[in-house]
């Protein structure tokens, strides 16, 4: 898998102008959501090098990452001419950036396509890293390839259009990017006034993150290894989101991380001897700003079931990627169904669920 270019701006126009300028192309099109159209691609009025792209735009939010809105976007590159030789640019959040990745990736047998996260989930985790998908079936990305976008432009001043919950979305992606690199990053994470953003220290940050999955993602491209590091609160994080949107009652998908990182941080402690001050000063945070996912005990074994769906399971058994320390990672781990639930009411009791 190449290695996509990933660039903070300090200029988003002329940036942009650079990437569009590497991928010689003979169409250009620019795939938006119904938020991103009227919030953010105001942003790039006047730019000649998008002056003649093709805009097709789909439905907000992750319940339209689905296999309806894909066919939808290759019937509109399809309709309008578009070759293997056309470059598709993604502006929006991660289910922009997942289904338009995926939506390039399979047109034409693949078509260049270049990332314009505008969401901090996107920015420090969906657009970077080469992995896209939909939904299917009721499962998170349980369908995608892995092809990464030839740049991914990473423009900080998108984020003042965040409302707070996104904002969260996505800080739960970078305090997973603290846990899982080291004390210094996790404790300025920590420490941050998110009710009185810093843009200015926030760009820092994020360009921190992005560097922690840059370096995982070089290491291991297809996640045969260390990449798995990224997966920290994410096998319990996407059990929850699954049973939330089945329930209609769906949750954004760093909360639902949030949430993960709270179960696998007590199994970190008691599997792996994660600290219990540092469990209990994460969860602390998590617990202020992220609120809680109610679920009774009639639901466990429904988590559980949509736990062994998990793209990381091998022959049925659930893994996880868990701490011995901040940085200290611990891949490949199992806990059985009773260790499971005995986590699940740690998460209920703690969190005041």
């Amino acid at each position: 898998m190449n290695k996509q270019e990933v660039i903070i701006c300090e200029e988003l126009k002329n940036s942009l102008t650079q990437a569009i300028g590497r991928c010689p192309h003979d169409r250009l099109f620019l795939l938006t959501d119904e938020h991103t159209h009227r919030l953010c691609l105001p942003l790039l009025q006047g730019l000649t090098a998008i002056g003649e792209a093709e805009e097709i735009v789909i439905g907000a939010e992750d319940v339209h990452k689905n296999l309806d809105t894909l066919a939808a976007v290759w019937q509109a590159l399809s309709q309008r001419g578009a070759t293997r030789h056309s470059l598709l640019i993604n502006l929006g959040g991660g289910m922009v950036t997942d289904l338009g990745g995926f939506a390039a990736s399979t047109f034409k047998r693949g078509i260049a396509y270049i990332n314009l996260p505008t969401t901090l989930l996107a920015m420090v985790d969906a657009s970077v890293g080469g992995k896209t998908g939909i939904n299917f079936n009721g499962l998170k990305n349980e369908i995608g390839c892995f092809c990464p976008a030839e740049s991914v432009l990473i423009e900080t001043e998108f984020l003042r259009t965040l409302d707070d919950r996104n904002f969260f979305s996505g800080y739960a992606e970078m305090l997973k990017h603290g846990l899982i690199s080291n004390q210094e990053h996790l404790n300025e994470l920590l420490a941050f006034d998110t009710r009185h953003i810093d843009y200015t220290l926030l760009k820092q940050m994020v360009g921190r993150s992005v560097e922690v999955k840059e370096q995982i993602v070089e290491q291991d491209p297809h996640e045969h290894g260390i990449r798995k590091a990224l997966n920290l609160g994410h096998t319990i994080g996407h059990a929850f989101e699954s049973l939330a949107l089945a329930q209609g009652r769906p949750v954004l998908h760093g909360y639902a991380v949030a949430w993960g990182l709270v179960c696998e941080l007590y199994l970190s402690h008691t599997r792996c001897a994660f600290p219990k001050e540092l469990m209990r000063q994460t969860i602390a945070f998590i617990k202020e700003n992220y609120g809680g996912f109610a679920f009774t005990c009639k639901e466990y074994d429904r988590l559980y079931e949509l736990m062994t769906h998990d793209k990381k399971n091998t022959a049925g058994i659930i893994n996880f990627t868990l701490l011995k320390g901040t940085g200290d990672i611990c891949l490949n781990q199992t806990a059985d169904k009773e260790t499971i639930f005995e986590t699940f009411d740690f998460y209920r009791e703690c969190m005041g669920m």
